[in-house]
């Protein structure tokens, strides 16, 4: 994974002495207004509490009321909107707290993007509501022991499972050969894309050719082998251009261009815009959203079944 220079993030929601922390948006600096995207070195899951708003991940917008559940994965830039009222209860543990719970449980602790966001309702939402509402006032009660830290960790294990189990989006019909194989595909190029663009490089790396990589790749996403490749150096490339005060050179060294000229070429096919514009645009402010129906606007989860996470001092 590429190392940069990250701008300072301020008072962003850290995990806490047990690799796992809870807090609310509104004691964070995440939604002021004058901060551009960051990049966050631990996952983040935000349950929105109260009214109406917009989160950017990876440059998308994702739309939130309450009951929006987002899970903003490491090193994906985040943006949080500014609009009045918008609230969230946040979750937040590091990348390694949950690799004793991977093998055998189906515990989700890879980095790899998945789903971001969903909507939740009826007893979807109170099983994950009561999960974030319990692991907020263990975080609040135990600063310390073994046993507390295992405790909270369980929690969290229990919460992604039950995540793990919402409804899926569906998937086109593939095989399981072409799963693995694009799954493999994906780890490596989240490891080596600043490395190579190459396909023919990745395709020896899991032994097989170059067509069987471009088969499974476009059963999974639709598109090629070499077309998922320049996406994610792409991405990587507005990361840093976003989220950190490296030169347009720099970057283009990091991931793999000799010249800052190929560099300069390869984004703006790839985002239709230079490196020098689009930094410049992704600072400006967000629009706020417009809700469908004015009369929610006020909406919030209610207070009895937030209280535990709103204040998890609580006993």
């Amino acid at each position: 994974m590429v190392t940069s220079v990250q701008r300072p993030t301020g008072s962003a929601p850290a995990p806490q002495w047990a690799g796992v922390g809870t807090c609310t948006l509104s004691d964070t600096d995440l939604a002021a207004e004058s901060l551009g995207p960051r990049r966050l070195p631990y996952h983040l899951l935000a349950l929105t509490t109260a009214g109406h708003g917009t989160v950017e991940i990876d440059f998308e917008p994702q739309q939130c009321r309450p009951g929006t559940l987002l899970w903003i994965r490491p090193g994906q830039a985040v943006r949080f909107g500014v609009e009045p009222g918008l609230d969230a209860t946040l979750v937040t543990w590091h990348r390694d707290v949950l690799a004793p719970f991977a093998e055998g449980t189906g515990v989700p602790v890879d980095d790899l993007p998945g789903p971001t966001r969903w909507q939740l309702a009826g007893e979807d939402e109170d099983a994950v509501i009561t999960e974030v509402a319990q692991l907020g006032v263990d975080c609040g009660r135990h600063r310390s022991g073994e046993l507390a830290a295992g405790l909270l960790r369980h929690q969290l294990a229990v919460l992604l499972l039950r995540i793990a189990l919402l409804a899926p989006a569906p998937q086109p019909a593939t095989s399981n050969s072409e799963i693995r194989t694009f799954l493999r595909f994906r780890r490596d190029l989240e490891n080596g894309h600043g490395r190579s663009r190459r396909v023919e490089d990745y395709a020896a790396a899991i032994g097989c050719s170059v067509r069987t990589l471009t088969r499974a790749s476009l059963a999974i996403t639709g598109r090629t082998a070499k077309q998922v490749v320049d996406d994610r150096v792409a991405l990587e490339a507005r990361r840093l251009l976003a989220c950190t005060d490296l030169s347009v050179a720099e970057i283009g060294r990091r991931l793999g261009f000799g010249e800052p000229t190929n560099f300069g070429r390869f984004f703006h096919r790839e985002a239709g815009q230079s490196p020098g514009m689009f930094r410049a645009g992704s600072g400006a402010a967000m629009p706020a959203q417009v809700a469908d129906d004015v009369a929610d606007i006020g909406a919030r989860i209610p207070a009895q079944r937030l209280s535990p996470a709103e204040h998890p001092s609580a006993p």
